[in-house]
Formats: C-alpha cells, sequence, structure tokens
C-alpha cells in the first residue's frame, strides 16, 4: 500500500524499471463519490509510443485529507489482439455508477508518423465498462465503425483523451479526442500539408447505451484536449475545451450545446505551449468556497500543464476564476519543479474541497515515473508548501 496526504508531497504510483525498460506513460485519474480514485497509465516496453503494450491501474481509497493507494493492476480485458491499447480516457455515470474507460487500440509497430504520412487509419475506438467501482471490468466493445462510420476514409488516424471524460449537468457524457484529416488525395495518398489535426468529442446521451461524435474544431491546429463544464448563474452552461497546439500557446473553443458544435478555436496566450509540438494538458471545473465567486460564473477552471517557454518542466496549476472571460488565467502556482510531462487533474468537491493531480516527472527526464498529489484550495492561491512556489505567466504571440 501507498499512502498520500497532504503533508506527503507527491507519492510515486508507477515507477519506470531500469533494468527492464519498463515505462509507464499517458497518466488519466478518475474520482467517483464513493471517495475512490482511480489512476491509469499506459504499461510501455520502452518510451517510446510504438512500444505501448496495455493499461494499468491502481485504486485509491480517500479518508480524509489522505489517500491509500492499492497495488498496479493490468487491464487484461483492455486489449485487441495484434493492437496495442493506448490513451486511457474513463468518465463515470452517476445514475447507473458505472464508469467507462474509453481508449484506442493500434495495430503493433504502426506509428502515428506513419498513418498521417499515408493517411491510412489503424487505430480503433475502443472501451470497457465497471459498475463496481472499477474492481472488475467488461469485454472490450469497438465503437470504430458505428460511431465513425464514412468518415472513417478521411482520417489518417485519431485517439481520445488522454485523460479524463466528463459528465454534463444534462447527463451528456464527454469523451475528449482529436483526429487527423486528410483533405487531399492523389493517388490515394495524402498531399504534403493536406493532413490537419482537430479536436473533438464523442458523446452519449442516454448515459453510456449509445455512442455519436461531435463536429470537428475548426480554427486553429488542435491536438489532445480536455473539457470542462462551466456552470453560469443564467442556467446556459458553456464546455470549454482546451486543446494542445504546434503553436506557442494553447487553444481554447466553447461549445453552448455540449460540445456538439464548437466556435473557432482562438489562442489563449496566457497558457504557453514548448516547440515544437506543444504538450498534453489536464483541465477540470469546481464550485468554490462559498463566498468566493464571481458575478456571471459558478465555476472556476483548473489547468495543469509544464510553465518551461523552451521544454518540459515544472509542472504548473493554473486558476482562473473568470473563465469566460479572456485572458484572466491566474500566475501558475509550480507542483513539481523539474522535468514534468502530461498530467491529469480530478475534483473532490468535499467538504473539504480537495485536488489531485496525477503527472510524469523525473530527476533528469519526465517518464521516470507517474507521481500523484493532493493539494487545497488554500495552498494553490497562496502557493503554500511547493518547491517553486509561483512563477510569471506573461503573455505570448501565437501565429
Amino acid at each position: 500500500m501507498i499512502k498520500a496526504s497532504m503533508s506527503s508531497g507527491k507519492v510515486t504510483l508507477f515507477p519506470q524499471e531500469l533494468q527492464s525498460g519498463i515505462t509507464y506513460r499517458i497518466p488519466a485519474l478518475l474520482y467517483i463519490p464513493t471517495d475512490t480514485f482511480l489512476a491509469f497509465a499506459e504499461k510501455r516496453r520502452s518510451t517510446r509510443d510504438e512500444d505501448a503494450e496495455c493499461l494499468v491501474l491502481r485504486r485509491g481509497q480517500k479518508n480524509g485529507a489522505s489517500v491509500e493507494w492499492g497495488p498496479m493492476e493490468s487491464l487484461t480485458s483492455a486489449v485487441l489482439p495484434g493492437h496495442r491499447t493506448m490513451n486511457p480516457c474513463p468518465v463515470y455515470e452517476r445514475k447507473s455508477k458505472t464508469i467507462f474507460l474509453f481508449f484506442v487500440c493500434v495495430r503493433q509497430d504502426v506509428t502515428e508518423r506513419w498513418q498521417i504520412l499515408t493517411g491510412q487509419n489503424a487505430a480503433r475506438l475502443c472501451y470497457v465498462h465497471s459498475r463496481d467501482a472499477g474492481q472488475t471490468w467488461s469485454s472490450l466493445t469497438d465503437l470504430t465503425e458505428p460511431v465513425i462510420g464514412e468518415d472513417l476514409k478521411d482520417w489518417a488516424t485519431f485517439a481520445v483523451g488522454p485523460g479524463h471524460g466528463v459528465q454534463l449537468s444534462s447527463g451528456q457524457l464527454v469523451i475528449p479526442a482529436y483526429v487527423y484529416r486528410v483533405t487531399v488525395r492523389c493517388c490515394g495518398l495524402p498531399l504534403p500539408f493536406s493532413t490537419r489535426p482537430h479536436s473533438l468529442i464523442f458523446y452519449s446521451d442516454d448515459a453510456g447505451r449509445h455512442w455519436h461524435k461531435g463536429e470537428l474544431i475548426q480554427g486553429m491546429k488542435t491536438l489532445e484536449c480536455e473539457v470542462a463544464e462551466v456552470a453560469r448563474q443564467n442556467g446556459d452552461n458553456v464546455l470549454y475545451c482546451s486543446a494542445r497546439t504546434p503553436c506557442c500557446c494553447r487553444a481554447v473553443a466553447l461549445s453552448t450545446d455540449g460540445g456538439l458544435t464548437f466556435e473557432r478555436s482562438s489562442p489563449c496566450e496566457q497558457l504557453c505551449e514548448q516547440p515544437p509540438l506543444g504538450c498534453q494538458g489536464s483541465v477540470v471545473s469546481f464550485t468554490p468556497t462559498p463566498g468566493r465567486l464571481e458575478v456571471g460564473a459558478l465555476s472556476w477552471l483548473l489547468y495543469s500543464h509544464p510553465t518551461g517557454k523552451c521544454k518540459r518542466v515544472d509542472l504548473g496549476i493554473y486558476l482562473t476564476t473568470s473563465p469566460l472571460q479572456e485572458g484572466e488565467w491566474e500566475a501558475p502556482w509550480v507542483l513539481y519543479k523539474g522535468p514534468s510531462g502530461y498530467s491529469d487533474l480530478a475534483v473532490c468537491q468535499g467538504p473539504p474541497l480537495l485536488f489531485g493531480c496525477l503527472f510524469e516527472c523525473g530527476v533528469a527526464h519526465p517518464c521516470e515515473e507517474i507521481a500523484f498529489q493532493l493539494f487545497t484550495e488554500e495552498e494553490l492561491r497562496d502557493g503554500s508548501g511547493c518547491p517553486g512556489a509561483r512563477s510569471g505567466s506573461p503573455k505570448l504571440t501565437c501565429i
């Protein structure tokens, strides 16, 4: 057992195995109302994407301001023969108390680059589900044909998440995703620069019985993304999408119909991306402590991402108390000082209000381990108890 508490700082859940080269990457974190955390990751033979093998899981039980983590388990049902399992993306359906764990299964030894260059998709859209808080899991369901259908011929490749999905106040389940879409082919192959990345969502309006895809987000080139619902006092909730880009800053897109369509994405100049391709980041919404609400919005947003301008270092936690107003992100609280990469956030609405972060980090390289840390709203606001305190957040110019 491993115990994480407010005073323990980060605890390692998935350490790299130096002798064998086994590496754990791509964290996804889910909190469910039974005071249970589920931490997911990819098990790989090396750090390379094409060496991914399967998904692994650790369950954590929250007791007050601490979490006790159980042993690592392999998700043996989340496997498609001849494929590697990648990009865990869980979501919890409140009414039926069902966890849907989405992922993609990619043909062995086929890289993302090869799929983009040839325009030949090798990914499958799949999920397993659990009705007992992740203790047992169903067999695999492949949704590729029924959900993507004819559009698949124009998709060079795609993936979900990685990170968590959300259930909206309407009950709709939302899984963030991205696709490389081929716009022009010649002799069956994509023309140079004709394959463009777009974020989108998959969604269910009937508690996960049927799934559909939303429209591709237009505007900036957008890749891996996460979404969060922003509640407004007038009842018109907004779905906020934060997406990775190959530019120098994040992209933001808003939807008023649950993600079926989004406005054109726009740059968020306060949130940097590391060149040349940026990095995955996580976003969650939460209801702040009573008395701290701003006019217009009932939700605040948290965002996690490396704060380094040139490389993946110093994982930061950013806060905005006005999510729908441009340029309102506060300077980041540095949760981890040093090499860091992908991350995923979760909210324990409480009381007390707590947050969890599952993130890649290390001393020399961000793929040395995946760690978990709990923190409070007070720590976030004053930067106490963290190795890096707060760092500046100058505006950037995106092109």
